[in-house]
């Protein structure tokens, strides 16, 4: 229900938030489903205060990483300082100052998340940070589906398997890395971990396959609604 004094969306955003659902049917069928592989990189870990430097996004459709669906943004901070985070990313104040407009990235982001599944490493971070963003800019927060591969590297891979023991943690994306075999890209880049969060995901999901032996669909992925 929209009430009169409400301010109506962007289109772009009226747009996205017809074409996206918060869930995915258990019985869709794996290759019938957009992945969109994201990782951004921050300026700190404080969701109110802290602001996205950089995002990357990469496809994975049909079970196949689409390489050139790859896209990424350096995103205008102003406020951006030399910090702890600096030293793990390296993107200085000079380079935010060359980037986009929050808003303009948003703004073209969005038609690529429609209908989509959100995937990431730790994804819910980075989810709350874009949610954080889009209330600043359009008092709404993303509605997609999301799946965190280090929640899929416990189902899928035995060394991170669930146990009983309470302080179990999550498995960081590098040691994944490790257990698939797989030399990270460009670590601690968001176009490097989007890459190799999209390349592990596959991994994982060839593992999940061949563990059940038959094709996999959307309930065999621990996907948490939007």
């Amino acid at each position: 229900m929209k009430w009169p004094w409400q301010k109506p969306k962007a289109p772009i955003v009226e747009a996205y938030l017809a074409a996206t659902p918060r869930r995915i049917p258990k019985k869709t069928p794996l290759a019938e489903i957009t992945f969109a592989v994201l990782d951004a990189e921050t300026s700190g870990f404080d969701i109110q205060r802290n602001r996205i430097l950089s995002l990357a996004l990469v496809e994975v459709r049909g079970l196949r990483l689409r390489v050139p669906s790859a896209e990424s943004w350096t995103v205008f901070q102003p406020d951006a300082v030399v910090n702890k985070a600096v030293a793990v990313h390296g993107i200085l104040p000079a380079q935010t100052a060359l980037g986009q407009p929050e808003e303009e990235v948003l703004a073209e982001l969005l038609p690529r998340l429609h209908g989509a599944v959100v995937v990431g490493h730790h994804i819910g971070f980075d989810k709350a940070m874009l949610n954080a963003a889009m209330q600043r800019h359009h008092k709404t927060m993303l509605r997609n589906p999301i799946l965190d591969t280090a929640a899929l590297a416990m189902e899928s891979i035995e060394a991170f398997a669930r146990t009983a023991y309470p302080g179990q943690r999550e498995p960081t994306l590098d040691e994944v890395c490790a257990q698939c075999d797989f030399t990270p890209i460009d670590r601690h880049t968001a176009e490097g971990d989007a890459f190799t969060t999209a390349s592990l995901f596959l991994s994982m999901c060839a593992r999940l396959q061949r563990r059940l032996n038959r094709p996999l669909c959307a309930g065999d992925l621990p996907l948490r609604d939007g």
